[in-house]
Formats: structure tokens, sequence, C-alpha cells
């Protein structure tokens, strides 16, 4: 069998587990692999002159953890002010982050295979976060790049 043979066998059978979230009214899914813990915020502190997307930090286990708003990140407006949002504990470089989501789903597994590239209809919001999509039944599911969500350097120079 030849590697290109050996390749494309293991590819199609190759899935990936995503823990899936709401934000606002659309459906994310976030890799498992780099999820550390799902959590209720509480006890945050908001940071002064920070971009709009922190949205404070905490001290969770002894470490402290910037908590970034997905919803201003994806431009989504903000969230009731009754609503108990949650967050995704997630590791980047050595640094500790929340996603705060609206509401933590299911995991799912799903096959590398299915996943597309982001299509031209996408809003570019949510293109510049994104590693591509997959369809579900009567859903589409956002794939977040937690590398991209967590880059704000290049934004801040083009604005």
């Amino acid at each position: 069998m030849s590697e290109i043979d050996r390749t494309e066998k293991h590819d199609e059978g190759e899935s990936c587990d995503y823990i899936t979230v709401t934000i606002g009214s659309q459906l994310f899914g976030l890799p498992i692999e780099g999820v550390h813990d799902v959590f209720r915020l509480t006890g945050m502190t908001p940071v002064p002159m920070s971009r709009t997307e922190i949205a404070g930090v905490l001290n969770m286990r002894g470490r402290i953890v910037t908590a970034i708003d997905m919803r201003r990140r994806l431009d989504l407006g903000e969230r009731e002010v009754d609503e108990s949002p949650m967050a995704v504990g997630i590791e980047h470089r050595g640094e500790s982050y929340g996603l705060v989501i609206d509401e933590v789903g299911d995991v799912l597994r799903l096959p590398v295979a299915n996943i597309e590239p982001n299509p031209v209809n996408l809003d570019p919001r949510w293109v510049r976060v994104s590693s591509g999509v997959q369809r579900l039944e009567g859903n589409l599911l956002v794939i977040l790049d937690v590398a991209r969500i967590l880059d704000m350097e290049d934004e801040k120079v083009a604005a």
C-alpha cells in the first residue's frame, strides 16, 4: 500500500470531538482537546483600559484567568443583564482564558472529512475566528479556532 493510500484511508475514518456552545443564537464548536473546564462566571474583576472583548479577570484555583466575552468578540451584541453566563476554560501559550459563552451543549464526535471551508456567505466577523464549518441536521456548526480568537493584535493595528 502506498503512502497516499494509507493517508486517504486514515483521513476517511478520522474524527474530532467538539464541545458545542451557543453564543447568541448560533451553534459553535471548540475542539475538545483544548478545553480544560466549563464553569459559571463569578467573581470577575474588570480590567480598566482593556479591549472591549476582555470581560475581566478572575482567580481560578490560584491562576489568573482572562475572560473573553465571545458575544463582543463576534459582534453579537450584549447579553441580557439577568443572564448568568458560562465560560469554557482553555489554555493558550501558557496563559489561561475563559471564553464567555451563553450555553454549553453536548460533545459531538464528527468526521474530519466532513469539515468544510468557511462558506463565502459566512459573516466576515465569524470567518476571522473560524477554521471551518460542519453541517448538522438542521444546523450549521461553526468551528472556532482558539488561536484566531485570541489573536487580536492584527485587528488592533488595522483599526
